[in-house]
């Protein structure tokens, strides 16, 4: 029997740069998608998936993360006071409980590799979720929750979402081969961190920012030598371990939102609006009077 996917992992220490100058002192995790930041609907995601326990690897100047995920007496007690109840059950709603949410550093950008063995004393000897938080997932029921239940089908191993790009674009991704698709799921025959010819990827299927992962990528990780960009790739330890056991792919049903880019952070804003009754109806006329204003499309 699979072991339970209880804890994910979210790295949150890169710098941000390509939003300067709004993370010069705001992490770019704390952006905000609509009224949600972006690290918010990545644990929102893994709640809905069943997650219990949030470890987060930090950097310099991403305190306030750890501020986002804790009580604030004052703004509670003024939002109590005003009556303001609706406002205060959804903050409420939205924390972890007490002891739900750890918080480790990554002194060095040493990339996503390295990232994730810093995680590893308090994931310990269990098998755990990791999410990229500038991949928003939209999707229902999200896309942890559509990995887990491939993951407990396959009664468990190592799971990664997957999705299509123009093969012109696979240069750009760790690239994986498939093969035995049932329905959207496949096992992964091999991987390729950003090949740089096309015929160097096994597919246009690229690793998506959602994976579960066996404690035993820790080992893998902590004997990778640096690859493409002088980082610890992940890819390259999934490798490794790909030899001991077993990788399966999901093709999950939904739509990714690149949001450390900038177009597909505005397209996340728009898109997610436009699910929210009470905004879509003033934002459609919005957009369509800026179109309009434009010469349309």
């Amino acid at each position: 029997m699979a072991r339970s996917i209880k804890t994910a992992v979210f790295p949150v220490a890169g710098l941000g740069t390509r939003f300067l100058p709004a993370t010069k002192a705001m992490p770019k995790e704390m952006l905000t998608v609509v009224d949600r930041p972006v690290i918010q609907l990545a644990v929102d995601e893994a709640r809905e998936a069943g997650i219990e326990h949030f470890v987060f690897v930090t950097g310099r100047g991403k305190a306030v993360i750890e501020d986002h995920f804790d009580k604030q007496f004052e703004l509670e007690a003024t939002l109590k006071a005003r009556g303001k109840t609706a406002e205060l059950d959804g903050l409420l709603r939205d924390l972890p409980k007490a002891g739900q949410a750890s918080f480790t550093r990554q002194q060095e950008p040493l990339g996503l590799g390295h990232a994730v063995w810093c995680a590893r004393q308090i994931v310990g000897d269990e098998p755990f979720a990791l999410l990229l938080p500038d991949m928003v997932m939209h999707a229902s029921p999200g896309c942890l929750k559509q990995m887990i239940d491939v993951y407990e089908r396959h009664g468990g191993g190592n799971v990664v979402a997957v999705e299509e790009v123009p093969w012109e674009h696979v240069n750009r991704y760790g690239v994986v081969g498939a093969k035995d698709w049932t329905d959207n799921a496949f096992t992964i025959t091999g991987m390729v961190e950003k090949p740089k010819r096309r015929e160097d990827a096994p597919s246009n299927l690229i690793i998506s920012g959602r994976y579960i992962l066996q404690p035993e990528i820790f080992a893998e990780i902590e004997r990778q030598a640096p690859g493409a960009g002088g980082e610890i790739q992940l890819t390259d330890a999934m490798i490794r371990l790909m030899g001991q056991q077993t990788f399966h792919g999901i093709q999950y049903r939904g739509t990714t939102y690149d949001c450390g880019d900038k177009v597909g952070f505005l397209a996340a804003n728009v898109a997610l609006a436009l699910d929210r009754p009470d905004i879509a109806p003033g934002l459609r006329a919005a957009l369509k009077k800026i179109l309009a204003e434009r010469g349309g499309l």
